[in-house]
């Protein structure tokens, strides 16, 4: 007998070990570990993982596995291995880690249907009209009919039976293939004893003769001019036959990708891959930090190290943050190693994700480029893992698994003995002091491939121009320099940064901000639409014209939203022709690609936007940037507000000069004495880093101390505030006495969707009890957690603490 070890796809404490299941005879050869199946457990059916094959199981009777989900694993050895470490060092289930490997075409849906077991006669008289002319129907048609007391009894009677049909969203595309049964000579008999007027069909049959081989019916169709019609007729005469075959979802087909070759590398960037090389070459694992100022050719570096890789016969993981996965990005990368490279990113449909995914997994393909969760791409021979822009968010999961994508690539580089590159102009301040003490090995690019100096920039400080009667969001020089690169017929980048920063409607006469009632949050405005929306639950509500508190009609909007900038912009020059990217415009799939091809082409001059136009662009007419509101993070709940401001500036500073012409920088801010802004200014990283590590030191925050955050919610008060009291307690009970514990506190944004939300936040040097500690709590907790709508999220080393 062989016994699998199963994961079952139910997330709680109870459930969260191998499940012993006896494969059926008729599938021993065919289940591996790795593969998904549907098992019994309870009264329904769920999906499952493999996890190992064992001869014998310690209970003596044992249910069987129903059937296979897939042909082949989906999960190979190492990655069942890393959802392992993944439990452990995110303190999620095994099943949320299985999940978060794979595409989400592969992610389960349970449809529940009622099935009838008895002659229709014996239920009762509401299920008659239900299951008439058929034996199954859907769970939410039936209870629309009867209730769900009827349906329990009738279950308990033995007469219907609820089941769960598992399904997956996986579809494979096919088309329908068109080719010819016969051989050459039959061809020539079939062709001589055609009927003389079916002249379509001898044009067919002589296609066939010249290429003898299948063909897409679309195909065919366009190429002959003719109609599925005379295809039919010859399929039914013998001569030609059918079939489906399975096509790749390619988003990137229509596309011809410019064949790129590696460029002759200058003195720092030779001496940079060198040590890169080297550890490629002797198989060593090595974790590389390549800090390179803004255009430097960090990437022609990463694409010449992937190249010493292919030619070893591995692969290699490529991360960028989603919001840098640019059609630029993707370009590069396919020009120079072309059909080679799969793209995983948030734009593509389920459909083609799923495609992707499978090249990855049938070996098609030895390079993926993709945003955080393709860390998890299925390689099984990794020779390299580049992390670009490292300090990036977006790399840190905010659900579970709460995994960081760099700790899950150093792990893999363990596994795989491979070097590790993480590249930044901006590093994170724990990577950058990892790299000073000799933990990563620190390569440095100080100069632009083109030897540009760096473009100057200019802080134009606000409340002077308020002072001076200005009332306008752009200041004079900023307008001043707009109107010279019109002249020159340049282009501008203007950079609005809105985090933090939303649009919100306030009452002049007696102050009343407009709230979400389930969130302590002030709506949103969104001019496009003109409602109020809340960012955290989805609540909406028309804009108001009267104020709800006094009835004044002195209701003004607060905050510059780039739909504002851009209507202001065309009052002041008309002339001027503008591309906005924001959520709103680029939430169409391409839109993203077309509206920078269109800025590319030099359809407009100025290039207006948030967050997502910050990284990653390279246009060389780009000689301006303008940052409107630069001090607008700073001024967040949170002790990396400073850094995140330093990077965001020092990046969109890089988008000016990168080419020919030379480049000109302009921030316009409030707080303009505040270090992080002089210093993106001026470019340097290195004076930042000592200022903020100061900071830092003082108030026990990392990277010289870790730190975990545990936030408590729930729609009672007290029951969130006296949850959060006692796990605080446990905490410094069981914890060494010198490690700080903060709380408990109300989270800076203390409801959401109508929860209260809880803290407590853990500072720790060594901490070896503390995973051991924060499960035992999770554990005590788990019956409120399932029955009584306490949530407990434990986040180590988070990225957000809102």
């Amino acid at each position: 007998m062989t016994v699998a070890k199963v994961i079952v796809d139910v997330p709680a404490k109870q459930t969260d070990r191998p499940f012993d299941y006896l494969i059926p005879e008729h599938l021993e050869e065919m289940i591996q570990p790795g593969m998904r199946v549907i098992v019994p457990f309870g009264p329904r059916k769920v999906q499952g993982f493999v996890e190992r094959l064992e001869s014998e199981s310690s209970f003596s009777s044992l249910r069987k596995i129903s059937e296979p989900m897939d042909l082949v694993p989906v999960l190979n050895k190492e990655l069942l291995d890393l959802a392992e470490w993944l439990s452990i060092h995110t303190l999620c289930y095994k099943i949320s880690a299985f999940q978060a490997m794979l595409p989400p075409a592969l992610k389960a849906k349970y449809q529940r249907k009622i099935k009838l077991l008895a002659a229709k006669e014996v239920v009762s008289e509401p299920f008659h009209f239900l299951f008439h002319e058929r034996s199954e129907i859907l769970w939410e048609d039936a209870l629309q009919t009867v209730s769900l007391s009827s349906i329990q009894k009738e279950v308990k009677n033995g007469n219907l039976e609820v089941i769960y049909e598992v399904q997956s969203r996986a579809n494979k595309k096919k088309v329908k293939h068109i080719y010819s049964r016969l051989d050459e000579h039959e061809l020539k008999t079939a062709l001589e004893s055609l009927n003389k007027q079916a002249n379509k069909q001898r044009t067919v049959i002589e296609y066939f003769l010249k290429h003898n081989q299948s063909i897409e019916q679309r195909l065919l169709l366009s190429e002959l001019n003719t109609s599925s019609a005379v295809i039919k007729g010859l399929i039914e005469k013998g001569i030609l036959a059918e079939q489906e075959v399975e096509m790749y979802r390619d988003p990137y087909k229509e596309r011809e990708f410019e064949k790129t070759f590696p460029l002759k590398l200058t003195d720092e960037q030779t001496k940079v891959i060198q040590p890169i090389h080297a550890s490629i070459h002797n198989k060593e694992h090595e974790v590389f930090l390549l800090y390179g100022v803004t255009g430097s050719g960090k990437t022609e570096v990463y694409l010449q190290s992937i190249d010493k890789v292919l030619k070893k016969g591995e692969e290699a993981i490529v991360l960028v943050p989603e919001i840098a996965l640019t059609p630029q990005m993707v370009n590069r990368f396919k020009g120079r190693f072309g059909d080679k490279v799969a793209v995983l990113h948030s734009g593509l449909s389920v459909g083609e994700k799923y495609d992707e995914w499978r090249k990855i997994q049938r070996k098609e393909v030895q390079v993926v480029v993709g945003a955080r969760s393709a860390i998890f791409a299925p390689f099984e021979n990794l020779g390299i893992i580049i992390i670009d822009e490292e300090h990036e968010m977006t790399y840190k999961q905010e659900e579970n698994p709460k995994y960081h994508a760099k700790d899950v690539s150093i792990k893999r580089g363990m596994t795989h003995n491979c070097p590790i590159i993480l590249g930044s102009a901006t590093p994170s301040l724990e990577s950058f002091a990892r790299a000073q003490k000799g933990v990563y090995t620190l390569l440095t690019l100080q100069k632009r491939m083109n030897n540009n100096p760096l473009p100057p920039v200019e802080i134009v400080d606000m409340r002077e121009e308020l002072r001076e009667g200005n009332r306008s969001m752009f200041s004079r020089l900023l307008l001043e320099k707009l109107a010279d690169r019109l002249v020159k017929k340049e282009q501008t980048v203007l950079f609005l940064n809105k985090r933090g920063h939303s649009s919100f409607v306030m009452c002049r006469d007696c102050g009343y901000v407009m709230k979400c009632p389930h969130c302590d949050i002030s709506l949103t405005y969104h001019q496009y639409n003109n409602l109020m929306k809340c960012h955290y639950c989805g609540y909406e509500e028309p804009t108001a014209k009267i104020c709800p508190e006094c009835s004044s009609e002195h209701i003004r909007y607060f905050g510059t939203g780039t739909q504002k900038v851009e209507e202001e912009l065309t009052k002041i020059m008309p002339e001027a022709r503008v591309i906005r990217m924001d959520v709103d415009t680029t939430s169409r799939k391409g839109a993203h690609e077309k509206l920078l091809n269109q800025f590319q082409d030099g359809k407009a001059d100025i290039l207006l936007g948030t967050q997502m136009i910050a990284k990653g662009l390279d246009f060389p007419r780009i000689t301006l940037v303008g940052v409107l509101s630069a001090d607008t993070m700073l001024h967040l709940p949170d002790f990396r507000s400073s850094e995140k401001t330093f990077q965001l500036l020092t990046q969109v500073s890089g988008r000016a000069g990168r080419h020919e012409l030379e480049g000109e920088v302009i921030f316009q801010t409030y707080t303009p004495e505040h270090y992080s802004i002089e210093l993106s200014s001026q470019q340097d990283y290195d004076l930042f880093y000592s200022r903020e590590m100061m900071i830092r030191k003082s108030h026990s925050y990392p990277p010289y101390y870790y730190i975990t955050l545990i936030t408590v919610s729930h729609e009672q008060l007290t029951k969130a505030v006296s949850v959060t009291e006692q796990i605080t307690k446990v905490v410094r009970q069981k914890l060494l006495p010198n490690t700080v514990v903060l709380g408990p506190v109300a989270s800076p944004i203390s409801r959401i969707k109508n929860r209260y939300r809880y803290q407590c936040l853990i500072k720790y040097k060594q901490e070896p009890n503390l995973k051991t500690v924060l499960k035992s709590i999770l554990d005590h907790y788990q019956g409120d957690i399932s029955s009584n709508g306490l949530q407990i999220s434990i986040d180590v080393n988070p990225f957000l603490l809102m």
